[in-house]
């Protein structure tokens, strides 16, 4: 996967605005925290598993979590071709969240069967919003914790974990830098 190029593309991202902000339109958890959420882990759960992002588009991090460096431009774009509109819900809470809305249906056929169950996996997964997924998926934004305000994410920290390491993985370790140690004395 060291060898593969990531080629962004903002047609993708345009539709899969739309697929998203449909799929989610009646998630009342669904807002623009949310969205971006959808998006990075879908661009890095497909990185993972095949070596491609969905869109390959930059991700970087914001003070909500992780979001596309070009989200704001490409939803303004979308928003004055009105194509995508924005919604704004007041919660119980007192708050004010701002969800994106698909205007027209979204362009599936620039996706392959398997971009898009990852994007449906994803937001599966983020449905119930429960704490249990939400720590889940934070093992999976290692990037995301690394970097500072503003910084790219780059795709290959999917690989990076921050959970403990087992014993069976320390002892292995263990071995490998002994060993490492006897071939170079």
């Amino acid at each position: 996967m060291a060898g593969k190029t990531l080629h962004p593309n903002e047609r993708k991202l345009r539709e899969l605005l739309l697929y998203v902000s449909q799929k989610c339109a009646f998630d009342p958890a669904f807002g623009a925290a949310k969205l971006s959420k959808i998006l990075f882990c879908s661009d890095f759960f497909a990185f993972a598993r095949t070596g491609a992002a969905i869109t390959g588009v930059e991700y970087v991090r914001t003070r909500n979590g992780p979001a596309p460096r070009a989200l704001e431009s490409v939803r303004d774009r979308m928003i004055q071709e009105r194509i995508l509109g924005l919604q704004e819900v007041v919660l119980k809470s007192g708050k004010v969240q701002t969800r994106t809305v698909s205007l027209r249906q979204p362009g599936l056929g620039i996706f392959t069967g398997g971009e898009i169950a990852m994007v449906d996996y994803v937001i599966d997964a983020l449905s119930d919003n429960g704490s249990q997924t939400e720590s889940g998926l934070s093992r999976w934004m290692v990037g995301w914790q690394a970097a500072r305000e503003g910084e790219t994410i780059p795709y290959t920290t999917v690989f990076l974990s921050n959970e403990p390491l087992s014993e069976a993985e320390i002892f292995r370790g263990l071995e490998i830098a002994a060993q490492i140690k006897r071939t170079a004395a």
